[in-house]
């Protein structure tokens, strides 16, 4: 087995994982983390950053969905680090990319959003759906 991927949500999983564990050979690197954001998940967070961008000014400027995604990463993180570019004439801003995200940091991130749009009169586009 050269790369082997498994989600382990039943007790037969659990053994299946054991049972790799115990079989692969020296030198073999295993890797355990959360499950990442599910395409659903990404789906939505693209849609309401582009609600975002069609309906609020951000200090005077409009921002593309990219824009506010890398916003909202930061509000996400609670920190803003940023180091200058390499041209010296402005700013990077450095944080987490939002495919690393668990399925519960997504929530998370899309709850923020949502909130950040509801201070800002924003209408999702799947709220217009259900009215």
């Amino acid at each position: 087995m050269s790369r082997a991927s498994l989600f382990v949500c039943t007790e037969s999983q659990r053994q299946k994982a054991l049972r790799w564990v115990r079989e692969a050979p020296l030198g073999y690197f295993i890797d355990f983390r959360r499950d990442k954001r599910s395409l659903d998940q990404n789906n939505l967070m693209w849609a309401c950053l582009t609600d975002l961008s069609h309906q609020v000014e951000w200090h005077g400027q409009k921002l593309s969905p990219e824009d506010w995604k890398v916003l909202m990463m930061a509000g996400l993180d609670q920190e803003l680090r940023v180091v200058p570019n390499i041209a010296g004439n402005g700013y990077v801003p450095l944080g987490r990319s939002s495919s690393k995200l668990t399925k519960a940091e997504m929530i998370e991130l899309i709850e923020l959003i949502r909130a950040f749009g509801a201070q800002h009169g924003v209408v999702f586009g799947d709220q217009e759906e259900a009215a």
